[in-house]
């Protein structure tokens, strides 16, 4: 017997603001690292890379806190079927949803009393945000 597939109804007001929201959080981090890096600069041009041919967009991200976090975000909207990848259905597994949300969850109990305020307001805010998602979306299964 094939399982039937429950329905999801996505309210796309809804999806589009948490992805403006997502977007302005990502343009402000960025913003962020480029002030940090700001001070580090000597005043005299360098390439981007270090390194001949190396252009900004192929540059590799250095690993950093605000970039596991915006990782386990990531998957975690991946399978409460609020993102997809390029050409592909949403997919919705509340399972591995609920993976990455511990993930944060470990994260944070881990690193208490040792982020900056602006680590642990990102750390906040993505659990909470994605707590409330999960229980939104979860909720339309409970019935």
């Amino acid at each position: 017997m094939a399982e039937e597939q429950p329905s999801l109804h996505i309210d796309t007001d809804w999806k589009k603001q948490a992805q403006e929201e997502k977007r302005k959080l990502a343009e402000q981090q960025e913003q962020q690292r480029a002030a940090q890096r700001a001070p580090a600069a000597t005043g005299a041009a360098a390439p981007a890379s270090g390194r001949p041919g190396r252009t900004p967009a192929r540059e590799a991200r250095l690993p950093s806190f605000d970039g596991i976090v915006q990782s386990l975000v990531t998957q975690a909207l991946l399978y409460l079927g609020e993102l997809a990848p390029q050409g592909s259905e949403p997919m919705l597994n509340l399972d591995m949803a609920k993976y990455h949300v511990d993930l944060l969850g470990i994260l944070e109990d881990r690193t208490k009393n040792n982020l900056t305020p602006e680590e642990q307001h990102l750390l906040d805010a993505a659990l909470y945000e994605l707590r409330t998602r999960f229980i939104n979306v979860a909720s339309q299964f409970i019935g």
